[in-house]
Parts: C-alpha cells; structure tokens; sequence
C-alpha cells in the first residue's frame, strides 16, 4: 500500500510542478499545437528523408549543427570556432 501511495504522490506532483505547461485548452485556442506528432514528423522528413538522400553522415552532421547555431542564435559562434580549428 505504501508504493502505490508514493507512486500516486509522485505523479500528483509532476502534474503540480508542470500545470503551467498543461494549460491545453489556452493552447488549443491560441491554435497551438500540443502533440508531438508533428514535430516528430517534421524531423523525420527533414532528417530522416532529406540528409539520408543528399549528405554523408559527416556532411548531415555538419548541416544539422550550423542550423541549430542559426536557430540558437549562436552562427556566428559556429564560424568562430570552424575559423580556429
């Protein structure tokens, strides 16, 4: 009995910690996704089909990090450190 209340206590407050994150239907209204479906799919078209067809694995890796230095603001970072290897 003691396990299951714990089990029952630790999801009651990973739901606790996390409600601002839950807040769905604000997120349905706003038009928001809140799956993750379509991000999974995303990256399998762009990873899975788009680097398999046209890199090698070192040119896929390459690509993969300049654009997320350029979707993390750090690009210019990326070519710092390729201008000091």
């Amino acid at each position: 009995m003691a396990e299951l209340l714990e089990k029952i206590r630790t999801k009651a407050d990973y739901f606790d910690n996390n409600k601002e994150r839950m807040r769905y239907p604000n997120f349905r209204a706003q038009h928001l996704f809140i799956g993750s479906g379509v991000i999974e799919a995303g990256c399998k078209t762009i990873i899975g089909s788009r680097c398999k067809q046209f890199w090698t694995v070192r040119g896929a890796n390459a690509i993969l990090a300049l654009r997320c230095c350029h979707f993390n603001a750090r690009f210019e970072n990326y070519w710092e450190g390729r201008r000091a290897a």
